[in-house]
Protein backbone atom coordinates (compact mmCIF):
# COMPACT_ATOMS: atom_id res chain seq x y z
CA UNK A 1 0.00 0.00 0.00
CA UNK A 2 1.39 3.38 -1.02
CA UNK A 3 2.03 5.95 1.66
CA UNK A 4 -0.15 9.09 1.37
CA UNK A 5 1.46 12.01 -0.40
CA UNK A 6 2.93 14.72 1.77
CA UNK A 7 2.10 17.94 -0.07
CA UNK A 8 2.39 20.37 2.81
CA UNK A 9 5.36 22.03 1.15
CA UNK A 10 3.22 22.98 -1.89
CA UNK A 11 1.82 26.45 -1.20
CA UNK A 12 -0.75 26.50 -4.05
CA UNK A 13 -3.98 24.65 -3.21
CA UNK A 14 -4.69 24.23 -6.92
CA UNK A 15 -1.27 22.72 -7.60
CA UNK A 16 -1.59 20.52 -4.51
CA UNK A 17 -4.93 19.21 -5.77
CA UNK A 18 -3.52 18.66 -9.26
CA UNK A 19 -0.68 16.55 -7.89
CA UNK A 20 -3.22 14.53 -5.90
CA UNK A 21 -5.32 13.93 -9.03
CA UNK A 22 -2.25 12.94 -11.04
CA UNK A 23 -1.51 10.17 -8.55
CA UNK A 24 -4.99 8.63 -8.81
CA UNK A 25 -5.09 5.23 -10.59
CA UNK A 26 -6.99 6.55 -13.64
CA UNK A 27 -5.80 10.13 -14.14
CA UNK A 28 -6.37 9.82 -17.91
CA UNK A 29 -10.09 9.39 -17.28
CA UNK A 30 -10.17 12.69 -15.36
CA UNK A 31 -8.52 14.46 -18.27
CA UNK A 32 -10.87 12.73 -20.70
CA UNK A 33 -13.95 13.99 -18.83
CA UNK A 34 -12.70 17.58 -18.90
CA UNK A 35 -11.73 17.32 -22.57
CA UNK A 36 -15.14 15.94 -23.52
CA UNK A 37 -16.87 19.00 -22.07
CA UNK A 38 -14.29 21.24 -23.79
CA UNK A 39 -13.18 22.85 -20.53
CA UNK A 40 -16.69 24.10 -19.66
CA UNK A 41 -16.33 27.03 -17.25
CA UNK A 42 -18.77 25.77 -14.61
CA UNK A 43 -19.74 22.15 -15.26
CA UNK A 44 -22.51 20.28 -13.45
CA UNK A 45 -21.38 17.44 -11.19
CA UNK A 46 -23.67 14.39 -11.18
CA UNK A 47 -23.67 11.14 -9.24
CA UNK A 48 -25.71 8.12 -10.18
CA UNK A 49 -25.93 5.20 -12.56
CA UNK A 50 -27.61 3.96 -15.72
CA UNK A 51 -28.35 0.43 -16.82
CA UNK A 52 -29.51 -0.90 -20.20
CA UNK A 53 -31.38 -4.21 -20.03
CA UNK A 54 -32.45 -6.49 -22.87
CA UNK A 55 -36.05 -7.30 -22.00
CA UNK A 56 -36.13 -10.31 -24.31
CA UNK A 57 -33.32 -12.12 -22.46
CA UNK A 58 -33.51 -10.23 -19.14
CA UNK A 59 -29.80 -9.51 -19.27
CA UNK A 60 -27.82 -6.34 -18.64
CA UNK A 61 -26.39 -5.16 -21.96
CA UNK A 62 -24.38 -2.29 -20.49
CA UNK A 63 -24.10 -0.45 -17.21
CA UNK A 64 -22.41 2.69 -15.94
CA UNK A 65 -21.97 4.11 -12.45
CA UNK A 66 -20.12 7.16 -11.21
CA UNK A 67 -18.80 4.95 -8.42
CA UNK A 68 -16.33 3.64 -11.01
CA UNK A 69 -15.03 7.13 -11.80
CA UNK A 70 -11.72 8.24 -10.22
CA UNK A 71 -13.45 11.21 -8.59
CA UNK A 72 -16.74 9.42 -7.93
CA UNK A 73 -18.75 11.81 -10.11
CA UNK A 74 -19.52 12.72 -13.71
CA UNK A 75 -18.98 16.16 -15.23
CA UNK A 76 -21.43 17.50 -17.79
CA UNK A 77 -21.63 20.88 -19.50
CA UNK A 78 -23.45 23.84 -17.97
CA UNK A 79 -25.10 24.63 -21.32
CA UNK A 80 -24.97 28.42 -20.78
CA UNK A 81 -25.32 30.23 -24.11
CA UNK A 82 -23.63 33.46 -22.94
CA UNK A 83 -20.01 33.88 -23.90
CA UNK A 84 -19.36 35.95 -20.78
CA UNK A 85 -20.31 32.96 -18.61
CA UNK A 86 -18.97 29.99 -20.57
CA UNK A 87 -17.06 30.48 -23.84
CA UNK A 88 -17.05 26.73 -24.50
CA UNK A 89 -20.81 26.16 -24.23
CA UNK A 90 -21.64 29.45 -25.93
CA UNK A 91 -19.47 28.45 -28.89
CA UNK A 92 -21.44 25.23 -29.24
CA UNK A 93 -24.70 27.18 -28.97
CA UNK A 94 -23.50 29.58 -31.68
CA UNK A 95 -22.61 26.64 -33.93
CA UNK A 96 -26.08 25.14 -33.46
CA UNK A 97 -27.69 28.51 -34.15
CA UNK A 98 -25.59 28.89 -37.29
CA UNK A 99 -26.73 25.52 -38.64
CA UNK A 100 -30.34 26.26 -37.68
CA UNK A 101 -30.33 29.60 -39.51
CA UNK A 102 -28.37 28.32 -42.50
CA UNK A 103 -30.66 25.30 -42.91
CA UNK A 104 -33.57 27.71 -43.30
CA UNK A 105 -31.64 29.58 -45.98
CA UNK A 106 -29.78 26.91 -47.96
CA UNK A 107 -31.42 23.65 -46.97
CA UNK A 108 -30.25 20.69 -44.94
CA UNK A 109 -31.42 19.26 -41.61
CA UNK A 110 -34.72 18.08 -43.19
CA UNK A 111 -35.09 21.34 -45.18
CA UNK A 112 -34.87 20.97 -48.99
CA UNK A 113 -32.24 22.96 -50.91
CA UNK A 114 -35.00 24.55 -52.99
CA UNK A 115 -35.70 26.81 -50.01
CA UNK A 116 -32.99 29.16 -51.30
CA UNK A 117 -35.28 30.10 -54.19
CA UNK A 118 -37.96 31.40 -51.80
CA UNK A 119 -38.23 35.17 -51.22
CA UNK A 120 -36.00 35.95 -48.22
CA UNK A 121 -35.17 39.18 -46.42
CA UNK A 122 -32.69 40.12 -43.72
CA UNK A 123 -34.43 42.74 -41.56
CA UNK A 124 -33.10 44.86 -38.70
CA UNK A 125 -35.65 46.55 -36.43
CA UNK A 126 -34.27 49.14 -34.01
CA UNK A 127 -35.47 51.02 -30.95
CA UNK A 128 -36.64 54.64 -31.19
CA UNK A 129 -34.78 57.59 -29.72
CA UNK A 130 -35.27 58.48 -26.06
CA UNK A 131 -32.87 61.38 -26.21
CA UNK A 132 -29.68 62.33 -28.13
CA UNK A 133 -26.61 60.23 -27.30
CA UNK A 134 -22.90 60.41 -28.03
CA UNK A 135 -22.19 58.70 -31.35
CA UNK A 136 -19.39 58.07 -33.80
CA UNK A 137 -20.38 58.81 -37.37
CA UNK A 138 -18.06 58.20 -40.30
CA UNK A 139 -18.00 59.22 -43.93
CA UNK A 140 -18.01 56.75 -46.82
CA UNK A 141 -14.24 57.16 -46.91
CA UNK A 142 -14.00 56.11 -43.25
CA UNK A 143 -13.27 59.55 -41.80
CA UNK A 144 -14.67 60.08 -38.29
CA UNK A 145 -17.10 62.98 -37.96
CA UNK A 146 -17.60 65.10 -34.87
CA UNK A 147 -20.34 64.13 -32.40
CA UNK A 148 -22.96 66.66 -31.31
CA UNK A 149 -20.80 67.27 -28.26
CA UNK A 150 -18.04 68.52 -30.60
CA UNK A 151 -15.63 65.64 -30.05
CA UNK A 152 -14.51 62.87 -32.40
CA UNK A 153 -14.95 59.79 -30.26
CA UNK A 154 -12.60 56.81 -30.69
CA UNK A 155 -14.25 53.44 -31.31
CA UNK A 156 -13.64 52.26 -27.73
CA UNK A 157 -14.84 55.44 -26.01
CA UNK A 158 -17.05 54.53 -23.03
CA UNK A 159 -19.13 57.66 -23.66
CA UNK A 160 -20.57 56.22 -26.88
CA UNK A 161 -24.27 55.47 -26.52
CA UNK A 162 -24.65 57.53 -23.35
CA UNK A 163 -26.98 60.57 -23.25
CA UNK A 164 -25.75 64.03 -24.12
CA UNK A 165 -28.07 65.29 -21.41
CA UNK A 166 -28.74 62.61 -18.77
CA UNK A 167 -31.12 64.93 -16.91
CA UNK A 168 -33.56 65.06 -19.84
CA UNK A 169 -33.05 61.50 -21.19
CA UNK A 170 -36.24 59.41 -21.08
CA UNK A 171 -35.01 56.52 -18.95
CA UNK A 172 -38.55 55.42 -18.13
CA UNK A 173 -39.44 55.13 -21.81
CA UNK A 174 -36.20 53.28 -22.58
CA UNK A 175 -36.75 50.65 -19.87
CA UNK A 176 -40.41 50.18 -20.78
CA UNK A 177 -39.45 49.77 -24.43
CA UNK A 178 -36.99 47.02 -23.54
CA UNK A 179 -39.61 45.36 -21.35
CA UNK A 180 -42.16 45.32 -24.19
CA UNK A 181 -39.80 44.63 -27.10
CA UNK A 182 -40.90 40.98 -27.33
CA UNK A 183 -44.58 41.97 -27.37
CA UNK A 184 -43.84 44.62 -30.00
CA UNK A 185 -42.19 41.94 -32.18
CA UNK A 186 -45.28 39.74 -31.82
CA UNK A 187 -47.48 42.64 -32.91
CA UNK A 188 -45.16 43.31 -35.84
CA UNK A 189 -45.54 39.71 -37.09
CA UNK A 190 -49.34 40.05 -36.85
CA UNK A 191 -49.35 43.24 -38.90
CA UNK A 192 -46.85 41.73 -41.33
CA UNK A 193 -49.38 39.10 -42.41
CA UNK A 194 -52.17 41.68 -42.57
CA UNK A 195 -50.15 44.10 -44.67
CA UNK A 196 -49.00 41.34 -47.00
CA UNK A 197 -52.60 40.25 -47.58
CA UNK A 198 -53.73 43.84 -48.16
CA UNK A 199 -50.88 44.51 -50.59
CA UNK A 200 -51.72 41.38 -52.56
CA UNK A 201 -55.43 42.24 -52.60
CA UNK A 202 -56.69 39.22 -50.65
CA UNK A 203 -58.10 38.29 -47.27
CA UNK A 204 -55.91 36.95 -44.49
CA UNK A 205 -57.72 33.62 -44.67
CA UNK A 206 -56.91 33.34 -48.37
CA UNK A 207 -53.31 34.38 -47.72
CA UNK A 208 -52.86 31.71 -45.01
CA UNK A 209 -54.21 29.10 -47.40
CA UNK A 210 -51.76 30.13 -50.12
CA UNK A 211 -48.51 30.77 -48.25
CA UNK A 212 -46.75 30.85 -44.90
CA UNK A 213 -44.49 33.54 -43.41
CA UNK A 214 -41.51 31.95 -41.64
CA UNK A 215 -38.85 33.74 -39.62
CA UNK A 216 -35.93 33.41 -37.23
CA UNK A 217 -34.68 36.32 -35.15
CA UNK A 218 -32.05 37.24 -32.58
CA UNK A 219 -31.86 40.21 -30.19
CA UNK A 220 -28.78 42.40 -29.83
CA UNK A 221 -28.03 45.15 -27.33
CA UNK A 222 -26.94 48.50 -28.67
CA UNK A 223 -24.42 50.61 -26.79
CA UNK A 224 -27.21 52.79 -25.46
CA UNK A 225 -28.63 49.76 -23.64
CA UNK A 226 -31.61 49.15 -25.93
CA UNK A 227 -32.24 45.97 -27.88
CA UNK A 228 -32.86 45.66 -31.57
CA UNK A 229 -33.76 42.59 -33.62
CA UNK A 230 -32.07 40.96 -36.60
CA UNK A 231 -34.46 38.65 -38.44
CA UNK A 232 -34.55 36.37 -41.44
CA UNK A 233 -38.06 36.51 -42.93
CA UNK A 234 -39.03 34.03 -45.65
CA UNK A 235 -42.12 33.24 -47.72
CA UNK A 236 -43.05 29.56 -48.10
CA UNK A 237 -45.90 27.50 -49.41
CA UNK A 238 -48.71 26.71 -46.95
CA UNK A 239 -46.90 23.58 -45.70
CA UNK A 240 -43.67 25.42 -44.98
CA UNK A 241 -40.17 25.12 -46.43
CA UNK A 242 -41.02 21.94 -48.37
CA UNK A 243 -42.92 23.85 -51.03
CA UNK A 244 -42.41 27.23 -52.73
CA UNK A 245 -44.87 30.11 -52.35
CA UNK A 246 -46.99 31.27 -55.30
CA UNK A 247 -45.12 33.26 -57.94
CA UNK A 248 -47.00 36.41 -57.05
CA UNK A 249 -45.54 36.29 -53.51
CA UNK A 250 -42.32 38.17 -54.24
CA UNK A 251 -39.52 39.75 -52.24
CA UNK A 252 -40.84 43.19 -53.24
CA UNK A 253 -44.24 42.38 -51.79
CA UNK A 254 -42.61 41.14 -48.59
CA UNK A 255 -40.46 44.29 -48.38
CA UNK A 256 -43.56 46.47 -48.66
CA UNK A 257 -45.32 44.48 -45.95
CA UNK A 258 -42.32 44.68 -43.59
CA UNK A 259 -42.10 48.45 -44.05
CA UNK A 260 -45.81 49.01 -43.39
CA UNK A 261 -45.96 46.57 -40.46
CA UNK A 262 -42.97 48.21 -38.75
CA UNK A 263 -44.76 51.56 -38.96
CA UNK A 264 -48.15 50.27 -37.78
CA UNK A 265 -46.94 48.12 -34.87
CA UNK A 266 -47.63 50.21 -31.75
CA UNK A 267 -48.08 49.33 -28.08
CA UNK A 268 -49.65 51.74 -25.61
CA UNK A 269 -48.61 51.58 -21.96
CA UNK A 270 -50.70 53.52 -19.46
CA UNK A 271 -49.86 54.25 -15.83
CA UNK A 272 -50.95 56.75 -13.19
CA UNK A 273 -47.31 57.28 -12.28
CA UNK A 274 -45.88 57.89 -15.76
CA UNK A 275 -48.93 58.68 -17.89
CA UNK A 276 -49.41 57.11 -21.33
CA UNK A 277 -46.55 55.98 -23.54
CA UNK A 278 -46.63 54.83 -27.18
CA UNK A 279 -43.98 52.23 -27.89
CA UNK A 280 -42.93 51.95 -31.53
CA UNK A 281 -40.00 50.80 -33.64
CA UNK A 282 -37.24 53.25 -34.46
CA UNK A 283 -37.00 55.08 -37.74
CA UNK A 284 -33.87 53.12 -38.73
CA UNK A 285 -35.31 50.12 -40.55
CA UNK A 286 -32.87 48.06 -42.61
CA UNK A 287 -34.32 45.62 -45.18
CA UNK A 288 -32.03 43.67 -47.50
CA UNK A 289 -32.82 40.82 -49.84
CA UNK A 290 -30.74 37.67 -49.41
CA UNK A 291 -29.19 36.50 -52.69
CA UNK A 292 -30.96 33.43 -54.10
CA UNK A 293 -27.82 31.64 -55.32
CA UNK A 294 -25.36 32.99 -52.79
CA UNK A 295 -23.57 35.22 -55.29
CA UNK A 296 -24.73 38.60 -53.98
CA UNK A 297 -23.44 40.87 -51.24
CA UNK A 298 -25.66 39.23 -48.61
CA UNK A 299 -25.24 35.46 -48.81
CA UNK A 300 -26.77 32.62 -46.80
CA UNK A 301 -23.49 31.98 -45.04
CA UNK A 302 -22.94 35.62 -44.09
CA UNK A 303 -26.44 36.00 -42.67
CA UNK A 304 -26.21 32.77 -40.66
CA UNK A 305 -22.80 33.76 -39.27
CA UNK A 306 -24.06 37.23 -38.37
CA UNK A 307 -27.10 35.92 -36.51
CA UNK A 308 -25.12 33.19 -34.72
CA UNK A 309 -22.57 35.75 -33.51
CA UNK A 310 -25.22 37.67 -31.61
CA UNK A 311 -27.02 34.57 -30.30
CA UNK A 312 -24.37 34.14 -27.56
CA UNK A 313 -24.21 37.77 -26.46
CA UNK A 314 -26.21 39.26 -23.64
CA UNK A 315 -26.91 42.51 -21.82
CA UNK A 316 -23.40 42.66 -20.38
CA UNK A 317 -22.15 43.57 -23.86
CA UNK A 318 -23.80 46.95 -23.32
CA UNK A 319 -21.85 47.48 -20.10
CA UNK A 320 -24.21 46.06 -17.49
CA UNK A 321 -23.63 43.15 -15.11
CA UNK A 322 -24.23 39.50 -16.00
CA UNK A 323 -26.05 38.49 -12.83
CA UNK A 324 -29.42 39.06 -11.23
CA UNK A 325 -29.56 41.82 -8.62
CA UNK A 326 -32.47 40.48 -6.60
CA UNK A 327 -31.80 39.12 -3.13
CA UNK A 328 -32.16 35.34 -3.17
CA UNK A 329 -33.62 35.23 0.35
CA UNK A 330 -36.57 37.55 -0.30
CA UNK A 331 -36.56 37.16 -4.15
CA UNK A 332 -36.21 40.91 -4.54
CA UNK A 333 -39.20 41.99 -2.47
CA UNK A 334 -37.23 43.27 0.49
CA UNK A 335 -39.34 41.45 3.06
CA UNK A 336 -40.20 37.99 4.31
CA UNK A 337 -43.38 36.93 6.02
CA UNK A 338 -42.86 35.83 9.59
CA UNK A 339 -44.84 33.22 11.53
CA UNK A 340 -47.40 35.87 12.44
CA UNK A 341 -48.03 36.65 8.76
CA UNK A 342 -46.63 40.17 8.93
CA UNK A 343 -43.94 41.46 6.60
CA UNK A 344 -40.52 41.44 8.20
CA UNK A 345 -37.57 43.20 6.59
CA UNK A 346 -35.17 40.77 4.94
CA UNK A 347 -32.06 40.41 7.11
CA UNK A 348 -29.82 39.70 4.12
CA UNK A 349 -30.58 42.82 2.06
CA UNK A 350 -31.91 45.00 4.93
CA UNK A 351 -35.12 45.64 3.04
CA UNK A 352 -33.64 46.80 -0.27
CA UNK A 353 -34.41 43.55 -2.11
CA UNK A 354 -31.01 43.83 -3.81
CA UNK A 355 -28.25 41.24 -3.62
CA UNK A 356 -25.77 44.12 -3.90
CA UNK A 357 -26.40 47.88 -3.81
CA UNK A 358 -27.05 49.36 -7.25
CA UNK A 359 -24.91 52.37 -6.27
CA UNK A 360 -21.88 50.10 -5.85
CA UNK A 361 -22.09 48.34 -9.22
CA UNK A 362 -18.98 48.80 -11.42
CA UNK A 363 -20.95 50.17 -14.39
CA UNK A 364 -21.30 53.43 -16.28
CA UNK A 365 -23.68 56.00 -14.77
CA UNK A 366 -25.99 55.61 -17.80
CA UNK A 367 -26.32 51.86 -17.24
CA UNK A 368 -26.72 52.39 -13.50
CA UNK A 369 -29.62 54.76 -14.12
CA UNK A 370 -31.34 52.26 -16.43
CA UNK A 371 -30.97 49.57 -13.76
CA UNK A 372 -32.28 51.92 -11.08
CA UNK A 373 -35.22 52.90 -13.29
CA UNK A 374 -36.10 49.27 -14.02
CA UNK A 375 -35.95 48.46 -10.31
CA UNK A 376 -38.22 51.39 -9.41
CA UNK A 377 -40.77 50.69 -12.16
CA UNK A 378 -40.88 47.03 -11.17
CA UNK A 379 -42.25 47.94 -7.76
CA UNK A 380 -45.14 50.00 -9.12
CA UNK A 381 -48.45 48.06 -8.83
CA UNK A 382 -49.36 48.68 -12.49
CA UNK A 383 -46.09 47.10 -13.66
CA UNK A 384 -45.99 44.26 -11.14
CA UNK A 385 -46.61 41.60 -13.80
CA UNK A 386 -43.49 42.73 -15.69
CA UNK A 387 -41.28 41.84 -12.68
CA UNK A 388 -38.78 44.45 -13.78
CA UNK A 389 -36.83 44.13 -10.52
CA UNK A 390 -36.07 40.59 -11.67
CA UNK A 391 -34.78 41.81 -15.04
CA UNK A 392 -33.14 45.04 -13.90
CA UNK A 393 -29.67 43.69 -14.76
CA UNK A 394 -31.00 43.08 -18.30
CA UNK A 395 -32.03 46.75 -18.44
CA UNK A 396 -35.67 45.65 -18.53
CA UNK A 397 -35.52 43.24 -21.48
CA UNK A 398 -37.49 40.08 -20.63
CA UNK A 399 -37.74 38.32 -23.99
CA UNK A 400 -35.89 35.44 -25.63
CA UNK A 401 -32.62 36.33 -27.30
CA UNK A 402 -33.36 34.01 -30.20
CA UNK A 403 -36.57 32.51 -31.52
CA UNK A 404 -38.06 31.16 -34.72
CA UNK A 405 -41.39 30.24 -36.23
CA UNK A 406 -42.37 26.58 -36.18
CA UNK A 407 -41.69 25.77 -39.84
CA UNK A 408 -38.56 27.87 -40.39
CA UNK A 409 -36.12 24.94 -40.11
CA UNK A 410 -34.91 22.35 -37.61
CA UNK A 411 -34.78 22.97 -33.85
CA UNK A 412 -31.93 23.29 -31.37
CA UNK A 413 -33.30 20.23 -29.60
CA UNK A 414 -33.12 18.16 -32.79
CA UNK A 415 -29.51 19.26 -33.36
CA UNK A 416 -28.60 18.24 -29.82
CA UNK A 417 -30.28 14.85 -30.30
CA UNK A 418 -28.22 14.26 -33.45
CA UNK A 419 -25.02 15.15 -31.59
CA UNK A 420 -25.98 12.92 -28.66
CA UNK A 421 -26.68 9.99 -30.97
CA UNK A 422 -23.36 10.50 -32.76
CA UNK A 423 -21.44 10.55 -29.47
CA UNK A 424 -23.21 7.41 -28.27
CA UNK A 425 -22.30 5.61 -31.48
CA UNK A 426 -18.69 6.80 -31.22
CA UNK A 427 -18.47 5.52 -27.65
CA UNK A 428 -20.01 2.18 -28.64
CA UNK A 429 -17.54 1.75 -31.49
CA UNK A 430 -14.56 2.76 -29.34
CA UNK A 431 -15.48 0.32 -26.55
CA UNK A 432 -16.51 -2.42 -28.98
CA UNK A 433 -19.95 -2.58 -27.41
CA UNK A 434 -22.61 -4.80 -29.00
CA UNK A 435 -25.31 -2.97 -30.91
CA UNK A 436 -28.67 -3.14 -29.16
CA UNK A 437 -32.23 -3.00 -30.44
CA UNK A 438 -33.88 0.02 -28.87
CA UNK A 439 -37.33 -1.56 -29.22
CA UNK A 440 -36.42 -4.46 -26.92
CA UNK A 441 -34.23 -2.63 -24.39
CA UNK A 442 -35.07 -0.71 -21.25
CA UNK A 443 -32.82 2.02 -19.86
CA UNK A 444 -33.07 2.66 -16.11
CA UNK A 445 -31.22 5.69 -14.77
CA UNK A 446 -30.81 7.27 -11.36
CA UNK A 447 -29.05 10.63 -11.28
CA UNK A 448 -28.59 13.27 -8.61
CA UNK A 449 -27.16 16.77 -8.73
CA UNK A 450 -24.07 17.09 -6.55
CA UNK A 451 -22.54 20.50 -7.18
CA UNK A 452 -21.27 22.86 -9.90
CA UNK A 453 -17.71 23.71 -10.88
CA UNK A 454 -14.32 22.02 -10.65
CA UNK A 455 -11.94 21.16 -7.90
CA UNK A 456 -8.89 23.53 -7.87
CA UNK A 457 -6.72 21.00 -9.70
CA UNK A 458 -9.41 20.24 -12.29
CA UNK A 459 -9.71 23.97 -12.96
CA UNK A 460 -6.05 24.02 -14.01
CA UNK A 461 -6.70 21.13 -16.43
CA UNK A 462 -9.80 22.88 -17.80
CA UNK A 463 -7.84 26.10 -18.33
CA UNK A 464 -5.30 24.15 -20.36
CA UNK A 465 -8.08 22.57 -22.46
CA UNK A 466 -9.60 25.98 -23.16
CA UNK A 467 -6.15 27.34 -24.07
CA UNK A 468 -5.48 24.46 -26.47
CA UNK A 469 -8.88 24.95 -28.15
CA UNK A 470 -8.26 28.69 -28.53
CA UNK A 471 -4.81 28.07 -29.97
CA UNK A 472 -6.14 25.51 -32.48
CA UNK A 473 -8.82 27.96 -33.62
CA UNK A 474 -6.29 30.74 -34.11
CA UNK A 475 -4.10 28.46 -36.19
CA UNK A 476 -6.89 27.48 -38.53
CA UNK A 477 -6.56 28.93 -41.99
CA UNK A 478 -10.24 28.47 -42.68
CA UNK A 479 -12.38 28.53 -39.53
CA UNK A 480 -16.08 27.93 -39.21
CA UNK A 481 -17.88 31.22 -40.03
CA UNK A 482 -19.78 31.35 -36.72
CA UNK A 483 -16.56 31.39 -34.69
Amino acid sequence: MKAPLDLRHVASLALRDLVHLAHLPDFDRIQDQISRIRGCTRPVQLVGSTETRDMATDTVVRAYSTADEPTGRLLTTCGNRRSSRCPSCSRLYAADTYHLIKAGLSGGKSVPETVRTHPRLFVTLTAPSFGPVHNRRTTDAGKTLACRCGERHPADDSALGTPLSPATYDYTGAVLWNAHAGALWARFTTYLRRELAAHLGMTQKALNAALRVSFAKVAEYQRRGLVHFHAVIRLDGPEGSNEPPPRWATADALTHAVTEAAERAVLTVASDAIGERRLTWGSQLDIREIAALGDGELTDQKVAAYVAKYATKSAEDSGTVDRSLRCTHCTGRGYQRGPDGFRDLCDECEGTGQSEPIADLPVHSHVRQMIRTAWSLGHLPEFAELKLWKWAHMLGFRGHFSSKSRRYSTTLGALRDIRRTWRTEQARTADDRPEVDEETTLVVSHWQYLASGYSPGEELLAAQVRHDIAQAERLRTEGAPWL
